[in-house]
């Protein structure tokens, strides 16, 4: 009794406040409110769902007062509803008081409460409110799973993630389509595209979400390939496609450069409204191709439209500055996102920083920064290091990176090969024999450069050095003659930025037949004197081949379209648009 005496106190600023319209409008006024033959518990009802369909704060409000004067706080569906109304309202504070309030509580109390946190970006307290529960003896549902992973997926948290797939696979949920849905967006989310795509094989039943996720997955983890691949296999089964997986399909046709597909895909699409995806597509677009001005403009545009920006585009944002090496732009916008549009950064916010100061040479600044993240760096975050302290030839933090590479990353050469490289620059070439011993022992192995270029809907792939392709004979011929040409334009070998313990001789002749130059002669054999011709490359676009790209565009009178892993490259009459930063 004396607990209800309490909470009747301190709810008894909410009695005075006007009571909720839509109670008012379902049952006359006010008055008619306390008749005998009105069902209160039916009229709270209607106005919690209002309060929950509108976002209304005041009129949550104005009912958990009603709830309090009726003496219904230990009616677990009014509670339940309560709860409900107020994360909807985005108050979670509120909810969380008056769910540890309510003497009791059901499945439905938990799932409300954790499915709130997980929505309102707090992950740490969904995951500790599974945990509580579980401790309680509370059975659990699909949907309590589903909601957990989810927050897993926000915060990143690999260990959880499979700590809930096995535990979703020993209580028998996951087979379940929102169990296993939710499970493979973390792993996707996470970087673990493989699990992802094991758990999407071995599911019995698929959604359209389920659909739409693993291509948004495969497009996440650059396996663009896989994506469009996808996206044929859910046409052959007769599955209908919704505007997420073109969407995804579109995206993976910008990852790979295929402007046929692409306009295909185009062809099905009419967007009648401006909307704050198709505005971040921009930009993103905008950021991609250097072009950091317009990216700027359409962010001051679409919120005199009153579309405000959200995450993604802040993330398009900061990566336009880092393309352009404009780093108090990136301040700038790094601190809006909280101050004027309450937007908290993330781990991709943060990489997007790192990037911009590092490549800017401030090396001893991003590194602060990622000492200060409230969360883990990722390995994305240590290599955008890493690559910058080889620009800089700061080798205290390079090895401090590559440390943090090594154990994050135990299989991956390029982490060996960049901090080898920061040796180099430092012509320290000991550093260099123990960095590549290093790479050997391990027993992993190097990503390949591979470029491709496609000729009458045809891929042609080349490797450094290419002695495969059917026409490598005439490919090389046709280089011969380029390379002749650009030479009397004063192109000349910049050996100086490959890292190569060789002989000058040597690291000349590894750099003239680079993959992405191979593919550059095979388009000037195939495609027609006035189409520009347009390759694409695994890997990061090298300095000499970047020289090379700029005087070929002068000496053949064509524009060359190179993208690399960051970004696209226009090259055309001697220059890029990248203005050689890159």
């Amino acid at each position: 009794m004396n607990t209800l005496i309490r909470r009747r106190r301190n709810c008894r600023h909410l009695l005075n406040v006007r009571p909720l319209s839509v109670i008012a409008n379902a049952k006359s006024d006010l008055p008619s409110f306390g008749r005998r033959n009105v069902d209160k518990v039916a009229i709270l009802h209607d106005g919690l769902r209002s309060c929950a369909r509108t976002g209304s704060v005041m009129e949550a409000s104005a009912c958990h007062a009603h709830v309090v004067r009726l003496g219904l706080e230990s009616d677990v569906l009014v509670s339940n509803m309560v709860v409900n109304a107020y994360s909807k309202c985005g108050v979670t504070s509120l909810a969380r008081k008056v769910f540890e309030e309510m003497p009791h509580r059901n499945l439905v109390s938990w799932n409300t409460m954790i499915s709130s946190h997980s929505r309102n970006g707090e992950e740490q307290e969904a995951l500790y409110l599974f945990t509580r529960m579980q401790r309680e003896g509370t059975r659990f549902g699909e949907f309590t799973v589903s909601s957990v992973l989810c927050a897993c997926a926000a915060k990143l948290a690999v260990l959880e993630c499979k700590q809930l797939h096995a535990f979703a696979t020993k209580s028998a949920v996951d087979s379940n389509v929102f169990v296993a849905t939710a499970l493979l967006d973390v792993y996707a989310k996470c970087g673990l595209i493989g699990d992802a795509s094991l758990v999407f094989e071995f599911m019995q039943e698929r959604s359209d979400v389920t659909w739409s996720s693993m291509m948004a997955g495969y497009v996440q983890n650059d396996m663009c390939e896989e994506a469009l691949s996808l996206f044929c296999r859910a046409q052959v089964v007769g599955l209908k496609y919704d505007h997420y997986m073109v969407s995804s399909a579109i995206s993976a046709c910008a990852g790979l450069a295929a402007l046929i597909e692409g306009k295909q895909f185009h062809a099905v699409i009419c967007a009648e409204e401006k909307s704050v995806a198709l505005m971040n597509a921009m930009i993103s677009g905008f950021a991609k191709h250097a072009r950091s001005l317009e990216a700027m403009i359409l962010y001051e545009k679409m919120q005199q439209m009153g579309i405000y920006p959200n995450e993604v585009t802040y993330v398009s944002m900061l990566s336009a500055c880092s393309h352009t090496g404009l780093v108090e732009n990136g301040r700038k916008y790094f601190d809006l996102m909280t101050r004027d549009h309450n937007v908290f950064p993330n781990v991709l916010h943060y990489s997007c920083m790192v990037d911009i100061l590092g490549r800017a040479g401030l090396v001893d600044e991003a590194y602060d920064l990622i000492i200060r993240m409230p969360f883990d760096a990722t390995p994305s975050i240590w290599g955008s290091l890493l690559a910058s302290c080889r620009i800089s030839g700061n080798l205290g933090i390079a090895e401090v990176a590559a440390k943090k590479l090594f154990e994050l990353e135990p299989h991956n050469a390029g982490n060996h090969i960049l901090l080898s490289n920061t040796y180099a620059v430092n012509k320290m070439w000991d550093g260099v024999s123990t960095a590549r011993k290093l790479l050997k022992d391990s027993e992993v192995k190097k990503e390949k450069g591979k470029s491709w270029i496609e000729i009458k809907d045809k891929v042609h792939s080349f490797v450094v050095g290419d002695r495969i392709h059917p026409k490598i004979a005439d490919v090389y011929l046709k280089l011969d003659g380029l390379f002749n040409e650009v030479e009397r334009w004063g192109y000349r070998a910049e050996t100086e930025h490959d890292l190569h313990d060789l002989e000058v001789i040597k690291k000349q002749e590894l750099l003239r037949h680079h993959s992405e130059k191979l593919a550059l002669a095979f388009g000037l054999l195939c495609l027609p004197p006035s189409a520009p011709i347009r390759i694409m490359k695994n890997l990061r676009i090298c300095v000499d081949c970047h020289s090379f790209m700029k005087i070929a565009s002068g000496v053949t009178n064509r524009e060359i379209i190179v993208r690399d892993t960051n970004r696209f490259h226009h090259f055309s009459d001697g220059c890029c648009s990248c203005a050689d930063f890159w």
